[in-house]
């Protein structure tokens, strides 16, 4: 037996119908000819594995194909309640075999309505009589009263029949026209249909009915009225297109719908001021055969007494997230994520993938696209997925709802995707918190939406994960202005966050700007014997509750409590970072204390050659103080860091700063403990790098150093970065490196 393998070029990823298409392919060729077909995709395109070659394949769909019985008589537009229909009457009416299905659920469907079609017929009825005929006027006035009791009685009529049609339907329908009510619409318990949005609304967008649509494209590539229904001239090499992307000038003028939205014409659609809709009569009806596959089923929430709802194969509610168009609208039709596979594949083993069709996030189901990368990013989807196409159901092009194609997921593992279940139920609260809040809060909900969509999805690259960070602090301190706190502050993160946010993981040494990160995110004014920090200067940067550190700080008025200690804004980087050292010498000094209280975790403190850099003003200050105040919330007691190495050659920072820096350490150095100077460290936040060195020197000669240098000059500026340093805390081991330079007198001072 002899393999063939089919390149459908005509059937990619995107756009949705081409998508659909090649899942309608796959289904009908094992449905109705060879069982044993497979399909993949292979580079932007779908591939089938079958016995039947390239002739034999038109074939199968010229001369073999019967076209799934796609009625819908609970819509207006979809045939039935016309005297004689363009699309409808054909198929009633042809002889061919291969009909016989459709056939059967256009008689099947006629069995229901005789009622509604009468009432129906009474509605159009009176709307006619207020029409004006030529050279009369109309029988009746719109507005007499009358009338439109009349009228609305009529239509009350008619719309108690169409709310009971569905049950009767469901109940009496077996064979292909049921299944594809089933992708059309969920029943409830109670016979209320749920709407899947890849369908529109039971088969129709606004005043396009697909099936209708569908019916009339038959007519397009098929003799309706001949014994077989034998092709029309243009059918084969139409079919061809729409297979193996041949070119062909034949095209025909008609709706597209949803699915395919650069063939939906209207204004700019093509060279001139406005375009008509386009279209392969093949690629629609195709089309609908793949979406006949995504058949929804009617499922509980939580337990047996709970109300159903509808599950509906990768169909997850829409969130403005991952993409470029992010906005303030909303779509009710939400989103669905099509699958995608590199392995051949079995109709059947599609199939049960679509029956499926749900991510789970441990217990429960995904619902949301975030939720859904989680799942993704946690291998928690059908294994054999190399990826999914996201497509939003969103309103475009005026009314209409078009298939938004908003990019492509890959499936691959994320080790440190569980880092978000730290996040998750904040997230959602701020979620909810932001559909009425502000702008400026609602803006930066969704970027921090954007920064852990983009971690999940994308290479976990540290940079991303530190986005993420910054993310968080940016909610953070919009919420210390009284915006959205309610919702709490960033939850306590697990230490997995460090590693996953180190971007020096690779080359095995910490940057600059990280590494300070650690250090201010880790200070405070002392750690016990368990590893935990108490008095974190958290306390400085958010209106922390301090009795309960997973909520702020809120008074009787229910408002955020004005905090004396909370003095890092977010306004200014270097203003906050001295603003918390002076404050913290204040409370020291209150505690009859005479140093900085400020102590990193074990392996976190600032570096030599890090603080060199800071001091010179080559460092993103910004970045560091927000990656810093975010860190604020690991849960340092899990940390477990290496030693940090003091290099003996390097740059430094200059002897004035390290003088001054050594002068209140919450430690010994030497065995000998250097007492604060508060007046030196305002002199230097207030830009007198002069006085302040001049004080520092004289407390470090009365411990019994001997200072290399007389005297220091600085400018304003530099001298305010050099106070704004002593945020980092740093180890005995870097203080004692410094202490080593000020030992040893120099030639000068022996001179």
């Amino acid at each position: 037996m002899t393999i063939h393998l089919h390149h459908l070029r005509g059937c990619a990823p995107a756009p949705l119908a081409h998508y659909l298409k090649a899942i309608g392919i796959l289904r009908l060729i094992a449905q109705q000819k060879d069982p044993e077909v497979r399909g993949f995709w292979h580079d932007e395109h779908f591939c089938l594995l079958t016995t039947l070659d390239e002739q034999a394949l038109e074939a199968f769909l010229l001369d073999e194909y019967e076209p799934t019985p796609f009625v819908s008589p609970w819509n207006k537009g979809s045939g039935f309640f016309a005297t004689t229909d363009k699309g409808l009457t054909p198929l009633e009416q042809s002889k061919a075999a291969r009909l016989a299905p459709f056939r059967l659920g256009i008689c099947e469907s006629r069995a229901q309505l005789a009622e509604i079609t009468k009432a129906d017929a009474a509605v159009r009825s009176l709307k006619d009589q207020t029409k004006a005929k030529k050279g009369a006027k109309p029988a009746r006035a719109k507005n007499d009263a009358d009338y439109k009791r009349e009228l609305a009685a009529v239509e009350r009529e008619f719309k108690r029949l169409k709310a009971d049609l569905y049950a009767p339907f469901a109940l009496a329908w077996r064979g292909p026209h049921r299944d594809w009510m089933d992708a059309a619409m969920v029943l409830s318990s109670g016979g209320e249909p749920s709407w899947p949005a890849l369908l529109g609304t039971g088969g129709n967008d606004g005043r396009l009915d697909f099936t209708n649509t569908a019916m009339q494209r038959l007519g397009d590539i098929f003799d309706l009225s001949s014994p077989s229904a034998a092709p029309t001239p243009i059918a084969s090499a139409l079919v061809r297109t729409a297979l193996f992307e041949t070119p062909s000038t034949g095209s025909f003028e008609g709706a597209v719908g949803q699915f395919l939205p650069g063939s939906a014409g209207g204004a700019n659609g093509t060279t001139g001021p406005d375009g008509g809709s386009r279209v392969n009569p093949w690629d629609f009806v195709l089309m609908l055969e793949g979406a006949v596959a995504f058949r929804g089923q009617a499922t509980r929430k939580f337990g047996a007494r709970d109300d159903m709802r509808a599950a509906i194969p990768f169909a997850i509610a829409a969130q403005a997230i991952g993409h470029a168009t992010r906005g303030k609208e909303k779509s009710s039709r939400g989103e669905q994520w099509m699958p995608l596979w590199e392995r051949p594949t079995t109709w059947s083993e599609v199939s049960a993938l679509f029956g499926e069709g749900r991510a789970q996030l441990g217990r429960a189901t995904a619902r949301r696209p975030l939720d859904f990368a989680r799942a993704v990013a946690r291998l928690g989807v059908a294994r054999g997925l190399t990826g999914f196409v996201r497509y939003a159901y969103l309103e475009r092009n005026g009314q209409s709802n078009l298939a938004v194609p908003l990019g492509r997921i890959d499936v691959a593992e994320q080790p440190r995707a569980r880092l978000v279940d730290d996040l998750g139920g904040w997230l959602d609260r701020l979620q909810r918190e932001s559909e009425d809040a502000p702008a400026r809060f609602a803006g930066a909900v969704g970027m921090l939406l954007d920064a852990v969509f983009d971690a999940l999805t994308r290479d976990a690259e540290p940079s991303r994960w530190q986005s993420v960070l910054m993310a968080i602090d940016a909610v953070e301190r919009i919420q210390a202005t009284g915006t959205g706190f309610r919702v709490g502050p960033c939850p306590a993160l697990s230490a997995g966050w460090l590693e996953a946010a180190d971007d020096g993981r690779a080359s095995g040494a910490r940057t600059a700007e990280w590494a300070l990160a650690l250090a201010l995110g880790s200070a405070a004014r002392g750690y016990d014997k368990e590893g935990r920090p108490f008095d974190s200067v958290r306390a400085n940067a958010i209106p922390i509750d301090p009795k309960k550190s997973w909520a702020y700080s809120v008074g009787a008025d229910k408002r955020l409590i004005n905090d004396p200690r909370v003095l890092m804004r977010g306004r200014d980087p270097l203003g906050d970072l001295i603003a918390m050292v002076e404050r913290r010498i204040v409370e020291a000094s209150q505690r009859s204390q005479r140093s900085l209280p400020l102590v990193a975790r074990y392996g976190a403190g600032a570096r030599l050659e890090d603080l060199a850099l800071f001091n010179a003003g080559e460092l993103d200050v910004e970045r560091i103080v927000s990656l810093g105040r975010a860190l604020m919330a690991v849960r340092w007691a899990e940390v477990r860091l290496p030693r940090e190495r003091v290099r003996k050659a390097g740059d430094r920072p200059d002897d004035a700063w390290q003088a001054m820096r050594l002068c209140g350490l919450p430690f010994e150095v030497r065995d000998r403990m250097v007492a604060v100077e508060p007046a030196s460290f305002r002199r230097l936040a207030n830009g007198d790098a002069s006085g302040a060195t001049e004080l520092a020197l004289r407390r470090l000669r009365a411990a019994g150093f001997r200072p290399p240098l007389v005297a220091a000059v600085a400018d304003a500026t530099t001298a305010r970065r050099w106070a704004a340093a002593f945020a980092f805390p740093i180890s005995s081991a870097v203080a004692e490196a410094m202490a080593n330079r000020f030992e040893k007198p120099t030639l000068t001072e022996t001179a």
